[in-house]
């Protein structure tokens, strides 16, 4: 990390941390990236991502989540939280055996005001279980996923990328919201026979945001080590 930090100059945005078990460990990152930040000069802080791999990583998740001001997104990593748990490898299960996990790790991460990046799909050639994997954490509210091979990029920006009606949707509530607040100040307000409100109004800044994610990001063009992804990555 000291290597990374002192040689990687401002182009390197953030670290990721791999089995994060505590919130001392990342706080013991933080220090020490902020030492060879001062010794080289570095002006912008490296950023943090805890990838969460064990069963004690899941007890401490909350504690985690808040461990570092550096930290921008808690992961899932999937190969070693099943071995951790003691998960046999069965596709009959009745059931997603991670759904627990992910909503868990989900709620410490908005806790926090981080992102939630769902971690990688190991069989790289099986794009439609891939897809149907990336589908399953954007409907539980994640940010992204990470990719493993160039191949999955296209399907990640098809299902984290917003639609062109979930933008149209997105900016109809702002207006809708907006002109209500012009007009006679109400904080709610019906839109195609549902009430709107401020709630709505998060959701369709989320999607805003989700879709300015998606116009920056750019696939790279050589494979690389697997990296959290942004919805125009991941």
């Amino acid at each position: 990390m000291i290597d990374a930090v002192a040689g990687a100059g401002e182009g390197l945005g953030s670290l990721v941390v791999p089995k994060v078990q505590a919130a001392g460990e990342l706080e013991f990152v933080d220090r020490l990236a902020g030492m060879v930040e001062q010794e080289v000069g570095r002006a912008a802080p490296v950023g943090l991502q805890a990838l969460i791999e064990t069963a004690t990583g899941l007890r401490e998740i909350h504690a985690i989540a808040h461990a570092s001001p550096r930290l921008q997104a808690l992961i899932v990593g999937y190969a070693d939280l099943s071995a951790s748990l003691g998960l046999p490898p069965v596709d009959d299960y009745p059931g997603d055996r991670w759904h627990h996990v992910l909503e868990t790790v989900l709620i410490a991460a908005r806790d926090a005001g981080l992102q939630a990046i769902d971690g990688p799909y190991l069989a790289i050639g099986d794009l439609d279980g891939f897809r149907a994997s990336a589908q399953r954490a954007r409907a539980l509210g994640y940010d992204g996923k990470w990719a493993l091979h160039p191949a999955q990029i296209d399907v990640l920006n098809e299902v984290f990328a917003p639609s062109d009606g979930e933008l149209a949707g997105a900016r109809a509530v702002l207006d809708a919201l907006a002109e209500a607040e012009r007009s006679d100040q109400r904080g709610a307000v019906m839109l195609d026979g549902a009430m709107i409100d401020e709630a709505s109004r998060k959701l369709a800044e989320q999607v805003l945001a989700r879709a300015r994610a998606a116009e920056r990001g750019a696939p790279p063009a050589e494979p690389s080590e697997p990296a959290a992804a942004e919805p125009s990555k991941r």
